[in-house]
Parts: structure tokens; C-alpha cells; sequence
């Protein structure tokens, strides 16, 4: 038993005054509390199961890098792991990309991209470039830099006074196109704003742009239409900007291809990669950068002033080896593929209910967006929660998703995200589904009787 009423128990836990459940085990694409309760987990936590719970590959593949060396510092020494994890990423990346940082946050690695990107310009003679442009509507991490480059209001109004100020531009964001187009009408204004954000703070000023391929946690899964990543990689070239995409979420197979950027067949100068990576067996993120940002390092200023106690880490690289192994082996993300086809036309037909405004997605990737009224796109007041009452409905029902708000305009916006692991059957997509029908039905009626809809 769990619970902040339990004397007993010493963790601080993310809210406070919330039920946890304790976990006891998980098995594939579920999780088995110690009240004998099985969940699916449809969201992977937070977008990170891939290969799904209890991998016995793994589990051997941790043991035998235990009982070789399970510590040691990137500054003393390099490991067979290491670099076998390496030349594995750097074959799956875009072209060009071939120098693999290691590190053991998305907020640290999205961190070290910025550090890297201002070390390279200033090797490079072009110091006075410094400043990283993103967008609103976006999410790249909770410490502070990473919090800066983030363009989401409610989770930066706490801290705002100790948040660095950076250039942000609009979303590529369809439903709500800040632009008011529609898709058949669309000039790819979400693009050329960056162009004129660059002019504006002064390209010699600009040292990079930072975009998730497919936005995740505070839009739901927002798929930028066919031509915006190609447009935003002529204009960094036109202007000496670097591109860094944010894969923490859609890295390793999540939107059914490599990496998300590839659906457009860009390449990045550097990419930040990913919660699929070590499928939450530990935490192993990393920076994949150019073989020009990596030399020009080497010549300049000869190392990267820059490093974490567990970058590089050997227990960690062996197990991302073993779920890269078992990813290839399986066919995963062709399967993550063609169940993603699978899950959202399966999420169609919660296009019925009165609250769902949007369904969307690119792999095992799905976000719904929910809204007060279709006609008019209008969102929910924020003290409704409608994503967490959602959200906590499912979970009675022993369906785990994971709740986003802040997407209309950073405060207003609910939606959920769907991510479950890519071995998901189609049985499985039906019966998530089904209980995300009853429960979006069951909520719905509710509002109708407050009078909220």
C-alpha cells in the first residue's frame, strides 16, 4: 500500500497529494500493483517502454556488463559498450550525424546540444552567435535552460524569473494554426517565421533552432505537415544556424522510422535521442552531432568543456545495446509502423464524442485533443482538468495514458497521449481503445449534466 497518509513512507512524491499505487512487476505491455491490479500502459510512462516490460535479453545483458565493470567516468576511460552503442547509433542516424554523446537525461542531453552548438560557433570564430530560437507550444525539459528553450507557459510560470529569455516562434500546429490556414491553403508561414525570428534577433546573433519532429508532451502529438522540416533546414542554411531536433520522445522507432525527422528525409546538425532508447531499463540518453561540429571541436578548443558523473555510463550503453538488439531482431519499428496505423484508425470513432476535437499521430504516437465546443475549437477552462479527469478515469479502469494541457495558448488545451510498447497486438489496441470509448463517453455525459458542455 502507497499513499502520502502512510507515515511510513519518506518519498516526495511529483504531486503530493495524490494515490500512488505501488508497482510490483511488469510483463510486456503491462504493470501488476501489488494489489494484483494489471494495467496496460498505454503511454509507455512517459513515452519511454519500446520493447515493452520484462525483457530477459536485457536482463542478461545487465548482468554480464555487472560482472564485468558497472562504473566507470567518461574522462578516464572508454568501454567496449560505449563504442559498440555508438557505431550503432551513427549508422541509424540521419546522414552526416556520426559523433554520439552520452549522457543520462533528456533535460541534460537537450542542455549539452545547446553547450555544444555555442562551443562549436565560438571554435569557429563566430562567437557572437549565441542564441537558440524554439517554439511555443513545445516541451524540451524541466531544468532550467532546457525550461527556457520550452514554449509552454504553465510550466514555466513558477520559475520565470530565474529563465534565461529566448526567441520563440509559432507551432506547425494544424488544428490550431497560429496563422489561421487550413492545410489546403497553407503557405508554410509556421516556417517562414523562423526566417523572419532570425532577421529580427540578427543572424550573426543566432547560433541554432530547436524543434521536436513530432511535439509531444505539451500538444499531443502534433505531426508538422509534408515540406515545414525541409523549409526550416533551407533557412538555417541560408542563415549559419544549426538545426537540433529533440527526439527524446520520438527517437528509435516511436513515430515508425528511425528517428521522426526522417518522415522528411532531413538531416539535423545535431539530434537529442531518447526515451526509447534504453526502453526504461535505465536512464541513457544521448547527443548524436556532425562529424563537422565534432572536428571543428577537436581543432578549436581541443576537448568540450562540458561533462556528467554518468555520461558514457557502461551498464547503461550495454543495455541500450541489448534494446537496439532486440528492436532490430523483432522488426519493432516497422511493427511500431504498422500498429500505429492500426491505433489511430482504431481512435476514429472517438471522433463521435462531443468532447474530442482532434485525433492525430505518426507511429505508436496518438494524441486526442479534447474540446468544449467542435464548431469553434474552444477549449476547456484550465480548472476543469479535463486531461487529468480523463486520465484518472482510465487508470480505474486499469489504462494508463499519459495528460497534457497549455496546447491552445499555453494555459488553455487538454489532451492525452498514446504511446504504448511497439509488441502491442491489435487485440490489445482494441481493448485500449474500448475502455478510452467508455470513458470519454462516461465524461462526456458528466459535463453535459454540469452544464459544462
Amino acid at each position: 500500500m502507497c499513499s502520502h497518509h502512510d507515515p511510513n513512507d519518506h518519498v516526495f512524491y511529483r504531486n503530493p497529494t495524490k494515490y500512488y499505487p505501488q508497482a510490483d512487476r511488469g510483463e510486456g505491455i503491462y504493470i501488476i500493483d501489488t494489489q494484483g491490479k494489471r494495467y496496460i500502459d498505454g503511454c509507455g510512462g512517459a513515452v519511454v517502454v519500446s520493447i515493452g516490460h520484462g525483457s530477459h535479453k536485457v536482463r542478461e545483458a545487465m548482468l554480464e556488463q555487472a560482472d564485468k565493470v558497472a562504473f566507470t567516468h567518461g574522462s578516464q576511460f572508454t568501454t567496449r559498450a560505449a563504442r559498440e552503442l555508438a557505431a550503432r547509433l551513427a549508422g541509424m542516424a540521419p546522414e552526416g550525424l556520426n559523433r554520439v554523446y552520452f549522457l543520462s537525461g533528456g533535460s541534460e542531453a537537450i542542455e549539452t546540444s545547446i553547450k555544444m552548438a555555442r562551443q562549436y560557433q565560438v571554435d569557429r570564430g563566430r562567437g557572437g552567435k549565441y542564441k537558440v530560437i524554439s517554439r511555443w507550444s513545445s516541451y524540451h525539459g524541466n531544468t532550467l535552460g532546457a525550461l527556457a528553450l520550452s514554449g509552454h507557459t504553465g510550466r514555466r510560470k513558477y520559475y520565470q524569473p530565474l529563465i534565461q529569455h529566448t526567441p520563440h516562434i509559432g507551432p506547425a500546429y494544424c488544428y490550431r494554426c497560429p496563422f489561421g490556414r487550413t492545410p489546403d491553403a497553407c503557405g508554410l508561414e509556421c516556417a517562414e517565421e523562423l526566417e523572419k525570428a532570425i532577421l529580427y534577433e540578427g543572424p550573426d546573433s543566432v547560433s541554432a533552432f530547436i524543434a521536436e519532429p513530432v511535439v509531444g508532451a505539451t500538444a499531443g502529438a502534433v505531426v508538422p505537415r509534408d515540406g515545414y522540416f525541409q523549409r526550416v533546414r533551407e533557412i538555417c542554411d541560408a542563415y549559419d544556424v544549426l538545426l537540433i531536433v529533440d527526439e527524446v520522445m520520438t527517437g528509435v522507432g516511436r513515430t515508425g522510422r528511425n528517428f521522426g525527422i526522417d518522415h522528411w528525409g532531413v538531416a539535423p546538425d545535431l539530434l537529442v535521442c531518447a526515451k526509447g532508447l534504453a526502453s526504461g531499463y535505465t536512464p541513457l540518453f544521448c547527443v548524436i552531432a556532425s562529424e563537422e561540429i565534432h572536428r571543428t571541436i577537436q581543432e578549436g578548443s581541443g576537448a568540450f568543456v562540458h561533462g556528467h558523473t554518468y555520461s558514457q555510463n557502461p551498464l547503461s550503453c550495454a543495455i541500450g545495446l541489448a534494446v537496439l538488439d532486440t528492436i532490430q531482431e523483432e522488426g519493432l519499428i516497422q511493427r511500431s509502423a504498422e500498429m500505429g496505423q492500426v491505433l489511430l484508425d482504431a481512435l476514429q470513432g472517438l471522433s463521435s464524442h462531443p468532447i474530442v476535437g482532434d485525433i492525430r499521430g505518426l507511429g505508436l504516437f496518438a494524441g486526442v485533443e479534447f474540446v468544449r465546443d467542435k464548431q469553434t475549437k474552444a477549449p476547456f477552462a484550465p480548472g476543469q482538468k479535463i486531461h487529468a479527469r480523463i486520465t484518472e478515469r482510465a487508470f480505474a479502469h486499469e489504462l494508463i495514458v499519459y495528460p497534457g494541457s497549455g496546447g491552445a495558448d499555453g494555459v488553455h488545451g487538454d489532451h492525452i497521449l498514446l504511446a504504448p510498447p511497439f509488441i502491442i497486438t491489435r487485440d490489445q489496441i482494441a481493448e485500449m481503445v474500448d475502455i478510452l470509448d467508455r470513458v470519454i463517453g462516461e465524461i462526456s455525459a458528466e459535463l453535459q449534466e454540469e452544464g459544462a458542455l
